[in-house]
């Protein structure tokens, strides 16, 4: 594992989750194109996840550093991810990887990088760094929007937020405070450890003003990194799926996905199936269950669900090539819980998005969506519930009504615009990175 002579190293610590470990790896590829090493260092069951996306190309410039947690009873190794871990263990895992902190020290005094890349509620690692003279810099895979927001509330209580385009409601704000019960805000340790800049997974075009409030905020300079979407995966792994949405005309079918940390109840699973019927339109349907759950998706789905729908949709159980999908021509809507990643995977594909945020900082991201023009929310009951006809209303429009022209148009000009960039904003970041390992 050593770093190649003149060239900086980089030690990345993602949290445990696919949204946080993907995106690193893909600022890991645009930095070791730009000759900087990289060690990706998080437990053995999220390596595992991107271990076949560091290919042959990158094999020399980019290594995967094994971080043990202790194995306890209620959380053996497999559990060391929050990809289908259930939701009861989630503080269990933060404590458990904060624990880990000599580890990571030990890990530190052997590969000796130059620089420490860590996650937003990871404050330890920066500890770590600066108690060896290595500077630490926080990456986040967030909003500017969605983190400004939640500094301006948490440093300035009962001041109103100078963008009312961007608000939430009661029950949003629960959710965003308390993430993960138990923890304190998440963010403000972890930025304020962060040396001079905080680098952040988004765009100046459309979060410019959120990045600027933010950096005044926190005293940092905001440095966007891009959307950093990753690769589609290798088609022979969806060949099923590819050949399916290939029998489909252009932009008729919409792609249905909560992301990789939420699962729905089965309330929720039968008001979506029911609205997805109702809207009449194509669909690929992602339904995912906590690990060790054993359930048969026939029977959380409504009875005769699947003879009703037919050849109009089909159903994968647990992960699937999302990006891939996305980019297929006949994918016209993406009925989207608005993770961040998911976020910027639809605007990098130009897929307009119908927005069913379930918690955290996504009923944010959904009202940047709306705010933007490239999709709109499906609107809940007074109890926050989803309703099976507003989400067919909503599906309809976006996807196939005269009403949702402007949207469809929108998110095709956003995917150009932002295809045409290409990497503009990598070199700002390496320019910087340089200067933090130059000044050490």
């Amino acid at each position: 594992m050593e770093a190649k002579k003149n060239t900086i190293s980089v030690l990345m610590l993602p949290w445990l989750a696919h949204g946080h470990i993907n995106p690193y790896l893909e600022l890991a590829k645009k930095l070791a194109n730009r000759n900087f090493h990289i060690y990706i260092c998080s437990t053995p069951v999220c390596l595992s996840s991107i271990k076949k996306r560091v290919t042959e190309e990158y094999s020399q410039s980019i290594d995967l550093v094994d971080f043990h947690l202790p194995s306890l009873p209620n959380l053996p190794p497999h559990y060391h991810t929050t990809n289908g871990l259930p939701p009861h263990l989630m503080i269990t895992l933060k404590n458990t990887f904060e624990m880990s902190t000599p580890n990571f020290s030990r890990i530190l005094q052997t590969l000796h990088p130059d620089l420490v890349i860590y996650d937003f509620n990871l404050p330890w690692a920066a500890d770590c760094a600066s108690s060896v003279n290595i500077p630490a810099v926080q990456f986040l895979t967030f909003s500017a929007a969605v983190i400004a927001l939640g500094i301006h509330m948490y440093d300035r209580p009962g001041e109103m937020f100078p963008f009312p385009e961007l608000y939430l409601r009661e029950q949003e704000i629960l959710s965003l405070k308390n993430t993960v019960p138990g923890w304190k805000f998440p963010f403000d340790e972890g930025l304020r450890r962060s040396q001079d800049i905080v680098l952040m997974k988004t765009c100046r075009d459309f979060e410019g003003k959120y990045m600027d409030y933010l950096a005044s905020l926190v005293s940092k300079k905001i440095v966007p990194v891009g959307t950093l979407v990753q690769e589609s995966t290798n088609k022979d792994d969806s060949e099923e799926i590819m050949q399916w949405l290939d029998k489909k005309h252009r932009g008729s079918t919409v792609f249905v996905s909560f992301g990789s940390e939420y699962f729905l109840s089965k309330e929720e699973i039968h008001e979506v199936a029911q609205g997805l019927e109702l809207s009449k339109v194509n669909f690929v349907w992602v339904i995912r269950f906590p690990q060790g759950e054993r359930i048969n998706i026939r029977e959380a789905l409504p009875e005769g669900f699947l003879e009703r729908v037919g050849e109009r949709g089909i159903i994968i159980e647990g992960l699937a090539p999302q990006a891939t999908i996305l980019q297929h021509t006949s994918i016209g809507g993406f009925v989207s819980h608005c993770g961040w990643s998911s976020f910027m995977e639809s605007m990098k594909c130009g897929v307009p998005i119908i927005a069913m945020p379930m918690q955290g900082d996504q009923p944010m991201n959904a009202k940047l969506v709306e705010y933007i023009g490239m999709g709109m929310e499906v609107v809940r009951d007074e109890k926050g519930k989803l309703q099976s006809e507003e989400i067919a209303k909503a599906i309809r429009k976006v996807v196939v009504e005269k009403g949702g022209e402007a949207m469809r148009k929108k998110a095709k000009e956003l995917s150009e615009y932002m295809n045409a960039k290409g990497d503009e904003e990598i070199d700002g970041v390496v320019e910087e990175l340089l200067a933090l390992c130059n000044n050490k």
